[in-house]
């Protein structure tokens, strides 16, 4: 018996110590070679990368299109669990699948296709030049490649607690008069307060480093449509390393405190289960 302890102890640490190595050598190691490399120079050099024009209008466009990814994912995501939980119809496992496709569809591809879709090969790019709408090297198509992109996320987040959750609460509720709104806002929304908050964080996250999708459609057009990713390749490409690895380890940064973020909300969110 001592000696059955004994082996599953040492293969314990084992595994612990090759996941631990893992974890420094993929994660930990590259994220702490990048600060080092950002402040290199010093931190004159680092604040100059940081602070000029472009990275300035690369951080302000990446906020940007985080906010409006989140903000529709939220609404959709939102509608399509509630419809996908509660509510019986015809198409409902293509709903589904659909949900799913930008995450099994490259991102390049999804940049191409929102290209052929709105730019000048496309049968709808008179009427958009007609109304003065420019999508393809322009914000909006930022915008749209980011929300297709982090499209189940938040969904995704939600479906499996309200599945798990019934409906026999707001049929009870829904019985006793109250209204959908005030259904949702009093018997829904808290039980899946915390599944919501996390999908977000994850939205936001993949929306802050989406590099593919957006790379195809913004035309690499320098302090117009460059996001903090697309400015961090056009930096390395011109050999300005120090500026580059100053600029990535703003998106470092933001992932960092995604993560801790992320965390909080975990905790939260098991603690209240």
């Amino acid at each position: 018996m001592y000696e059955e302890t004994k082996r599953s102890k040492v293969v314990k640490y084992i595994l612990i110590g090759i996941a631990l190595l893992f974890v420094f050598v993929m994660l930990v190691l590259p994220l702490v070679t990048v600060i080092c490399e950002a402040f290199k120079s010093g931190a004159e050099v680092f604040w100059q990368a940081v602070s000029d024009d472009y990275t300035v209008k690369a951080i302000v466009l990446t906020v940007e299109a985080t906010v409006f990814a989140v903000l529709f994912n939220t609404v959709f995501g939102i509608f399509a669990a509630w419809s996908i939980t509660k509510f019986r119809f015809k198409g409902k496992k293509l709903l589904t699948t659909l949900i799913d496709l930008p995450v099994t569809v490259s991102p390049i591809i999804a940049g191409l296709i929102f290209v052929l879709t709105f730019g000048r090969q496309s049968p709808i790019y008179p009427l958009l030049s007609e109304l003065g709408i420019k999508v393809t090297f322009a914000v909006p198509g930022i915008i749209l490649a980011t929300v297709f992109v982090t499209f189940p996320f938040i969904s995704r987040e939600l479906i499996p607690v309200l599945e798990s959750e019934g409906t026999d609460e707001e049929e009870a509720a829904a019985l006793m008069g109250a209204k959908g709104t005030t259904i949702f806002r009093k018997i829904t929304f808290p039980h899946i307060k915390w599944a919501f908050l996390y999908g977000v964080v994850l939205c936001a996250a993949r929306a802050m480093g989406e590099f593919g999708a957006v790379s195809v459609i913004s035309g690499h057009l320098r302090g117009k449509t460059n996001t903090l990713p697309l400015h961090v390749e056009i930096l390395f490409n011109e050999f300005k390393y120090v500026p580059a690895f100053a600029v990535s380890s703003i998106l470092v940064l933001m992932a960092i405190a995604i993560l801790i973020i992320r965390s909080v909300v975990e905790y939260k969110g098991k603690k209240d289960a």
